[in-house]
């Protein structure tokens, strides 16, 4: 697991770079931990063009929701807009354990 506290007026996205480069996935056997997961569950809060392109230029499959006005601005270009990205349901419902454990830090 990996922290990164910043302030409660700033977003999420912003220190997503700083958490990935802390990032150490420690391997069933020997060896140097991984630097990068199979996969990365967020809210809507990371989905964005720099965020997107960082997850897909190293291998790791983004399982993010669109945001309702980057799916507007997509559909206003019609053809021009391209496919939406891949969006796994199923995996995105293992978020709420992430969301309960927020739940039980803050009380």
């Amino acid at each position: 697991m990996t922290l990164h506290l910043t302030g409660g007026n700033v977003a999420d996205c912003t220190a997503f770079e700083a958490v990935m480069a802390a990032l150490r996935l420690p391997r069933r056997g020997a060896g140097r931990p991984r630097t990068r997961p199979d996969g990365l569950l967020g809210d809507k809060g990371y989905s964005s063009k720099k965020i997107r392109a960082y997850l897909r230029r190293r291998g790791i499959k983004a399982v993010i929701p669109e945001r309702k006005d980057q799916l507007a601005n997509r559909k206003r270009k019609g053809g021009q807009g391209g496919r939406p990205p891949a969006f796994d349901r199923q995996s995105y419902k293992q978020r709420n354990l992430v969301e309960r454990c927020f739940g039980k830090l803050k009380q």
